[in-house]
């Protein structure tokens, strides 16, 4: 691994090599991010497989790459896997497109993730919530990811697409080994372990991508035949345009739901317990909390727990930033964990202050036309679950190690084991 950090730093025999997965299994390697934004926001990384790619690590350069899709284009894939052109159009998302085709594919499913629609989805995830936490607290330490932060979203996934939630949890299951797909924990084809070239035109060069496809293609049929008041249906509806998605559109659509519309929220979940968990004036201060501070404290855990840790862009023609040049072709890297914890950009980045405000953090992307679709339910399952969860225990703490996920894209807690004490 070569980076641009001055030799002469100290710091610099600390960086870790980011292209690694293992670099993040014990936790986000925070100080080689410090170091960077300090000494070379604009750093060098070379991979062991593939071309290399710059970290972009300062919250000011993150918000400005992002919004300039024209010179930095997401159509060679949003992950540091090299594509050829088969693959990149067999795999081809939203994602994948810039604007002005991203924006008219996310208008598809834009009134199934809206603010308004999502807000008449707080009783249902409410009693949701209700139900696990009397399963869970029946007892005095239990892994609190298996039985609240896995099967929230994974429920309401279902609920949004309009399957059951038997379907849910396979599709949930699925999704754990696309996106999960460098955990040998959640895949038998671990991408950089194994040969996973049979399954390259696959999502996320994945077998789990295969049965994904033919689930999505059973419950476009019965759509077809009956359309439903889900997102499904909404997937399948033509535009005021008249034009609707091809069936590999479509599939892969389906396929970037599953894989984003579940793991995200999770970890999201399970990293604020995790604070909380580490922290009991934190979590004292939240069982007073009133409407103000439940918003300012919502947005200041997503700041931390950054579940997605970096997209990737491609530039598309030659650039200067910081004294480096980026030549068209090349990747570079968004490191929104590094940016929310930008010293520039936040006081004290390291301290959870649950009155923060204004919090510009980019837990859901900054600038840019690729904000999360799912953002406002993710908000709100993670504020019902801490709620419920104060109103419901006097204290809790963390009762054993977590479990980290295997993963240099995804900041992930896979198990966390907490004790309470009940009111």
């Amino acid at each position: 691994m070569s980076v641009s950090v001055s030799s002469a730093s100290p710091e610099s025999r600390d960086v870790a090599d980011l292209s690694s997965h293992d670099a993040f299994v014990a936790g986000v390697p925070h100080r080689t991010f410090e170091t960077l934004r300090r000494e070379d926001p604009v750093a060098w990384f070379e991979e062991r497989e593939g071309s290399g790619f710059w970290a972009i690590t300062r919250h000011a350069d993150i918000v400005a790459v992002n919004r300039n899709f024209r010179r930095f284009s997401s159509r060679q894939g949003i992950r540091l896997e090299e594509m050829s052109e088969e693959e990149r159009v067999a795999r081809l998302t939203m994602m994948e497109h810039d604007p002005p085709e991203h924006t008219r594919l996310r208008r598809f499913v834009n009134r199934g993730f809206a603010r308004p629609f999502i807000e008449t989805c707080e009783k249902r995830v409410r009693d949701l919530v209700g139900d696990m936490l009397d399963k869970a607290l029946v007892r005095d330490e239990f892994d609190c990811v298996a039985e609240i932060a896995k099967p929230l979203p994974l429920k309401m996934l279902a609920s949004v697409l309009g399957v059951s939630e038997e379907d849910g949890a396979w599709l949930a299951a699925k999704g754990d080994e696309m996106i999960g797909n460098s955990d040998p924990d959640f895949t038998d084809h671990v991408v950089d372990r194994v040969d996973t070239d049979a399954f390259r035109l696959m999502p996320f060069r994945s077998p789990a991508g295969a049965e994904v496809f033919e689930y999505a293609e059973r419950q476009a049929e019965v759509r077809r035949r009956q359309p439903r008041d889900d997102v499904i249906s909404l997937l399948l509806e033509p535009l005021a345009d008249g034009k609707p998605l091809d069936d590999l559109e479509f599939k892969n659509f389906f396929t970037l739901l599953i894989a984003a519309g579940n793991d995200t929220t999770r970890y999201a979940i399970a990293s604020a317990i995790h604070v909380l968990a580490n922290r009991p004036p934190l979590f004292e201060q939240l069982r007073g909390a009133g409407e103000r501070l439940w918003s300012t404290a919502v947005e200041e855990l997503l700041r931390t727990s950054s579940p997605t840790m970096h997209f990737r862009r491609t530039a598309t023609e030659d650039c200067e930033m910081h004294g480096r040049t980026i030549e068209a072709g090349d990747k570079v890297l968004l490191w929104f964990i590094s940016g929310n914890h930008d010293e520039s950009m936040f006081e004290d980045p390291f301290r959870v202050d649950l009155t923060r405000d204004p919090n510009p953090h980019m837990a859901f992307g900054r600038g840019g036309p690729h904000a999360c679709l799912g953002m406002w339910l993710a908000r709100l399952e993670l504020r019902v679950v801490l709620q419920e969860l104060a109103g419901r225990v006097r204290s809790i703490r963390q009762a054993g190690p977590e479990a980290r996920l295997r993963s240099n894209f995804i900041n992930g807690i896979k198990s966390l084991p907490v004790a309470v004490a009940r009111e």
